[in-house]
């Protein structure tokens, strides 16, 4: 699913609005039709007091343009107007006009009236900014939000919380509204789904407001949402007639005294991720650890018996995974750098061997062309240097992978793949999978898609799918605190399996017929 800027989605409204010769007051009687049918499905009438924000712009107009339809059909609304400005945009006018005329009279509130008292059993639907704002509201407009925020009461926002940038970072962090649910136009937005900004919402569901398909999908964005649609066209198929060297062969090269977890589990990953043949190089004091944990794979060693310092080897595998707990000593930078100045082959790269690339930044320009990393937030800190906010991030990211040639895998709640200019954002995963290991089972699966051929932004996008979905499945009987990067490994074959299931259908009872 594409996620579209707000000048994009400006675009797509005019667009619509031409080639359907339409008005943009009727555009917004769309999109508030949609609004109330989603909460008159939910609510069936039910006489809960539903409180009505609305600013003076478009937003607002939304959410007057809602109001009319509650009302319409008995439910206890009232409405106020938040004016933040001399300025009033037309279709709100018109709204406005179409509620009076229902002798529905909004409450216009200034800054120096006081503002309602809501309890906890209420509903707020938040209509005061959209997706044009750009700068922190006022002192008064911020009071506001955080008078909605504190009232407790279900907060539901229309199309963005109100306070939110679309397009940029927060300046206020006080000023954002907390929505419990965003029904957002058309498509989500990239803030929905990044570390500062994704706390205000806790779910949210799109509205189709039948905007031009064809403009949708011929524009291209800088970001993508990745679910299972998505990578169900990157799967590739066994072949009926391949054997274990069809599928590749995956070198995981890692470990060191009192790290050796690390490497047991990306290569166990890369075998249940269906690598044909795995092997690991390892210090010589994981030989034994190896071999017995993990039958199914080869293990080489170094000449060191705790540490890697002299990495070689004379097979001839499909890909490379190194860095998972192999320190950063200096036999082990130098035994990395030797590596890394020799080798041609496909590599994915963790933990410390992004740590020892970050204090020696020169072996950058060895790594070869389509390298996946794969950085937390510190270890991509030390890579590209500190951000004011995820928007600069991202922007640095997208630098450092084009002058690199690289692809970077930022971990996260929402894990983004980045290469050059586009950024492809996941959606599986849940707060169970920040636990040791898990990242060194993430190496091991892209290590492992890799092999089998994918090319290495598919191998880097489907694995980090697979990687959360097999934690959402395992969720389900550990919960969050229980969960551990071996259950991660454990539920890969039910992720490929999801991949496939269908939707359960609901069960119709059928009526009990006279004898």
């Amino acid at each position: 699913m594409k996620l579209y800027s707000a000048k994009q989605i400006y675009k797509a409204d005019q667009i619509s609005i031409k080639k359907e010769e339409i008005g943009s007051n009727e555009l917004m009687e769309r999109a508030a039709l949609q609004l109330f049918n989603w909460m008159h499905l939910r609510m069936q009438g039910a006489p809960v007091k539903i409180h009505l924000f609305c600013g003076i712009g478009n937003n607002g107009g939304d959410g007057i343009a809602l109001a009319r339809h509650l009302v319409d059909h008995g439910y206890n609304v009232e409405v106020y107007v938040i004016n933040y400005s001399e300025k009033r945009s037309k279709d709100f006018l018109i709204n406005l006009d179409r509620l009076k005329d229902r002798k529905v009279w909004p409450h216009f509130m200034n800054s120096d009236d006081e503002l309602p008292e809501i309890g906890r059993e209420d509903i707020i639907v938040d209509g005061i900014f959209g997706i044009g704002l750009n700068r922190t509201p006022d002192a008064w407009g911020v009071k506001v939000i955080q008078h909605l925020n504190n009232s407790q009461a279900f907060i539901l926002s229309i199309d963005i919380p109100s306070g939110l940038f679309t397009d940029q970072g927060p300046e206020d962090f006080d000023a954002i509204i907390k929505s419990n649910f965003v029904l957002s136009f058309q498509t989500p937005k990239l803030v929905f789904f990044l570390p500062e900004t994704g706390k205000y919402i806790e779910q949210w569901e799109v509205l189709d407001i039948g905007l031009d398909p064809e403009y949708l999908m011929n524009t291209e964005t800088e970001y993508e949402l990745i679910g299972k649609n998505e990578v169900l066209t990157l799967y590739k198929p066994r072949d009926k007639y391949g054997h274990k060297g069809t599928y590749g062969h995956s070198l995981l090269i890692g470990g060191s005294y009192g790290k050796m977890g690390s490497v047991c589990l990306s290569s166990k990953a890369a075998l249940y991720s269906g690598s044909g043949l795995v092997t690991s190089y390892v210090p010589k004091i994981g030989d034994t650890i190896l071999q017995t944990s993990l039958p199914e794979i080869m293990v080489l060693t170094d000449a060191n018996e705790n540490e890697l310092t002299d990495i070689k080897f004379d097979i001839e595998p499909s890909v490379v995974g190194v860095g998972v707990g192999i320190g950063t000593s200096e036999a082990t930078v130098n035994a990395l750098s030797g590596f890394l100045k020799s080798n041609k082959l496909p590599l994915v790269l963790d933990a410390d061997a992004l740590n020892i690339l970050s204090q020696h930044k020169d072996l950058l320009k060895e790594l070869p062309e389509d390298s996946i990393l794969t950085p937390h937030p510190k270890e991509l800190e030390r890579l590209i240097g500190k951000w004011k906010d995820d928007f600069e991030k991202l922007t640095k990211v997208k630098k450092f992978s084009k002058k690199y040639k690289c692809i970077v895998v930022i971990k996260g709640a929402h894990t983004i793949i980045v290469q050059n200019e586009k950024g492809y954002v996941n959606t599986t995963g849940n707060p169970g999978m920040a636990t040791a290991g898990s990242g060194d089972v993430l190496t091991g699966i892209i290590t492992g898609l890799r092999a089998q051929g994918y090319p290495a932004l598919d191998a880097a996008i489907f694995g980090v799918y697979l990687h959360g979905r097999a934690g959402d499945i395992a969720v389900e009987s550990t919960g969050f605190q229980s969960l551990t990067a071996s259950h991660l490994i454990d539920n890969l074959a039910g992720a490929y399996l999801d991949l496939f299931k269908m939707p359960e259908q609901p069960v119709v009872e059928e009526e009990n017929q006279p004898s």
